[in-house]
């Protein structure tokens, strides 16, 4: 008998409810495991890679300054000569600027609290808000100056490290990119991808085209906005496992038959031939019989 109560008193212990009363926590299953790996190693990686570029502009290293200054005068040469170029160049800029990321990325927020997915809602919220920290106080303790050039084509106000206008624009594509991935098809995963990545190379590239930041910056502003993007996802995860793709789930739910009657509508039902007319009372003639198919011996010629 008190064998039987201390076996039945240890699985209790080992079981979910009784490895909390002991202190310990059960483990992660697998699948939850998996999320927060998903959202950790990009947060890591865009870390590791805004930390290099930054020491390495702090100290001034010589590969690097040349590299910008390089790229900076030749392109300031060419804006010079080519004046459609460099208002094609402002233009663009104009339309990558961060309070039109900003407030583009806040309505589709608010739209997800509308549809009911609050998680998902917030975490495009935090994106927006962290998005604009990172950029304004990196550019305070940083203070890194942009280009100083003998006749400028464009201004822009403030230190330069990071660009401003790439990390908006980066964290805005990468966040509707990731809200759409999920209730997308493999084709218009490729189309999104791209035309997502061809917005972001092309704001960046108007930050160093009109020599308004350095090509470090821009490249630190695409580090930064890979951590934005993942370390608020990242969070979640670890306190709350799951909650995003339920909401994703039912987001797509709520939203896929409306997309799939518009990419898809129903087919119009086609009625079958009816049979030719003939006078009253003739009988119905018969179907043409078919021809046999006869195989041919393959050992005669």
């Amino acid at each position: 008998m008190h064998q039987s109560a201390d076996h039945d008193s240890r699985a209790a212990a080992d079981g979910p409810d009784g490895g909390r009363r002991g202190g310990r926590s059960p483990a992660r299953p697998p699948v939850q495991r998996a999320g927060a790996l998903r959202c950790a190693w990009p947060a890591l990686a865009g870390a590791l890679a805004f930390a290099v570029l930054l020491v390495l502009v702090r100290s001034g290293w010589a590969p690097l300054a040349r590299f910008d200054q390089g790229w900076v005068a030749l392109l300031h040469r060419y804006a010079l000569r080519h004046p459609v170029w460099t208002a094609a160049m402002q233009t663009l800029g104009d339309l990558g600027a961060p309070w039109m990321m900003r407030t583009a990325l806040g309505a589709v927020a608010v739209w997800l609290w509308v549809r009911g997915a609050r998680v998902l809602a917030g975490w495009a919220a935090a994106v927006v808000l962290l998005g604009w920290a990172v950029g304004g106080a990196g550019r305070e303790l940083i203070g890194r100056a942009g280009p100083h050039l003998a006749d400028p084509v464009a201004a822009a106000p403030g230190a330069s490290f990071p660009a401003g206008h790439a990390l908006a624009t980066a964290v805005t594509c990468g966040a509707l990119l990731a809200l759409a991935w999920p209730r997308i098809e493999r084709p218009a995963r490729v189309a999104a991808g791209t035309a997502g990545a061809l917005v972001v190379l092309a704001v960046g590239w108007t930050r160093i085209a009109l020599g308004l930041h350095w090509p470090s910056d821009v490249l630190a502003s695409w580090a930064a906005a890979v951590v934005v993007l993942a370390g608020p996802a990242l969070a979640v995860e670890l306190w709350r496992p799951g909650l995003i793709g339920l909401d994703a789930r039912l987001l797509r739910r709520r939203t896929g038959p409306r997309v799939q009657r518009v990419l898809a509508p129903p087919l119009e039902r086609v009625e079958p031939p009816s049979p030719p007319l003939g006078p009253p009372g003739a009988p119905t003639p018969p179907p043409e019989p078919l021809e046999p198919v006869t195989e041919r011996d393959p050992g005669r010629s």
